[in-house]
């Protein structure tokens, strides 16, 4: 889907949950005059903080209260993103936890002289902890689309919390009560096929698609082939908004090269014949429950999910891709890094350009393009130093103060119990495969048997578990 159609979909999704908070809300001062001055001026924020008061109050009961809160929705969605950041910072600012009431709440729990009074104390303490935004929020998740609505909150949230720390009590107060709603034993696993699902929801695939482009109804309608597979999670809340959602290939062997995977004109595999089951796709479709993790959940069900239906298939892996190599290894040139390429890696380089100094210098300029992957000599010459540097950047390079790997995809699948098994030279000669990886990929490799222990060693002490080709890398 090209960027104009996306933003087409996106518009459309926004249509529509205006729509369903509009119903609720009625004729509303607020929405009407929200889209006509959507900055949220100060006159304006000011009746805005006046209505969002009154929501807190409760009065007029339940049904006045969803009207209130309907109302409070229709106004957000009204708003620019000048107005969306300054409703935020009302909500952050003023509607937080009572510092007086919390004192207070700590001084009775101190006091506290038997079981009685103690536990007591600790629901009072509980109760002045929670701050009165929180209880708003709560209100959106009863109106059509309200936990939507508090998604896409939060995915507009988490940029400007970035940028301005202030603002992480109300995104962290989205955060836990997402993380309550969406807890994995809430989701339900759907298989999508060409067939059952909607226009509106193959649409969607479309648009979240993350790691390799949909780029036609043709592609995808390749990707959910007979030889083919899409899972995705659902929320009883979101039933027509996939979670998050995963991509598999049924062949024979490890695949090693997305474009061969996705080629539309390839023989379709009668999939009872596969061996191998290759996840060559896993998209994150919603922004606001970044940090809630229920991907690792996603890969091992679907695991056994296909190990019942083909008792063929011997293999679970990945084809992924390496986003983070490319800025690591521009970041390593531009620090002057010494010994970065080995005395024969140099006298390599310099003899396929032709040059006599400036082996890196060299190394850098090729990359900068991608006419050396056409050149064979110049392929030949490159291949085993860039797969030396990725093997050092994937196995060794960790992130900032810890012990875990800074590629973001290999800490995704070594917290899940992966195993590096194999890179791929040239596993994907898109363009955005040379822009993050110099074409490399790499298989994940899920052997059912020790992801437990896999985990384990990852999550208590950052060791990585990886094959012997990928350590002779080395």
């Amino acid at each position: 889907m090209n960027v104009q159609a996306k933003a087409g979909f996106l518009d459309r999704t926004l249509r529509n949950l205006r729509k369903g908070l509009r119903g609720m809300a009625g004729a509303s001062y607020d929405a009407d005059h929200a889209s006509s001055r959507p900055d949220l001026p100060d006159d304006d924020l000011a009746r805005l903080r006046d209505q969002m008061a009154a929501c807190l109050e409760g009065k007029g009961g339940e049904v006045s209260a969803r009207t209130r809160a309907a109302r409070l929705g229709h106004v957000y969605l009204a708003l620019d993103d000048t107005g969306k950041e300054r409703y935020l910072r009302t909500l952050n600012d003023e509607f937080s936890v009572p510092t007086d009431l919390v004192d207070a709440a700590v001084s009775d729990y101190q006091a506290a002289a038997d079981p009685v009074a103690r536990s007591k104390a600790e629901a009072g303490l509980r109760e002045a902890l929670e701050s009165p935004r929180l209880k708003l929020l709560r209100q959106f998740n009863d109106l059509p689309d309200g936990v939507k609505f508090l998604v896409d909150m939060r995915a507009t949230l988490l940029p400007l919390s970035r940028k301005d720390p202030s603002l992480r009590p109300l995104e962290q107060d989205l955060k836990h009560l997402l993380s309550s709603w969406f807890d994995i034993g809430f989701l339900e696993l759907r298989r999508i096929t060409w067939d059952n699902a909607s226009a509106a929801l193959l649409e969607k695939l479309i648009a979240y698609e993350a790691v390799h482009t949909i780029e036609s109804w043709d592609d995808l309608k390749n990707r959910l082939d007979s030889d083919r597979r899409c899972f995705a999670y659902f929320h009883p809340k979101m039933p027509d908004e996939p979670l998050i959602f995963v991509e598999v290939a049924l062949v024979n062997g490890m695949a090693g090269n997305v474009q061969a995977l996705l080629d539309a004109d390839a023989p379709v595999q009668n999939p009872q014949d596969a061996d191998t089951a290759i996840f060559y796709s896993i998209s994150n479709a919603q922004k606001g429950l970044a940090g809630i993790s229920f991907g690792n959940f996603l890969i091992k069900r679907v695991a056994a999910q296909l190990s019942n239906e083909f008792k063929g298939l011997k293999t679970f892996a990945t084809l992924s891709p390496v986003p983070g190599f490319m800025n690591w290894l521009d970041a390593t040139f531009a620090e002057g890094k010494a010994k970065l390429l080995s005395a024969a890696e140099r006298k390599a380089l310099l003899a396929a350009t032709g040059e006599s100094t400036g082996a890196k210098g060299q190394l850098k300029a090729l990359l900068s393009e991608h006419a050396w992957a056409e050149n064979e000599s110049l392929s030949s010459t490159l291949k085993p130093i860039l797969l030396r540097l990725a093997a050092c950047y994937l196995v060794d390079e960790k992130r900032s103060g810890g012990v875990t790997a800074l590629d973001p995809v290999a800490h995704f699948h070594l917290t899940n119990g992966a195993v590096m098994e194999r890179l791929n030279w040239l596993g994907d000669t898109s363009d955005k495969g040379f822009q993050q990886s110099a074409g490399i990929m790499i298989n994940y490799l899920y052997d059912l048997g020790s992801i437990d222990d896999n985990h384990e060693a990852y999550a208590d002490g950052g060791r990585i578990t990886a094959s012997s080709d990928i350590r002779g890398l080395l």
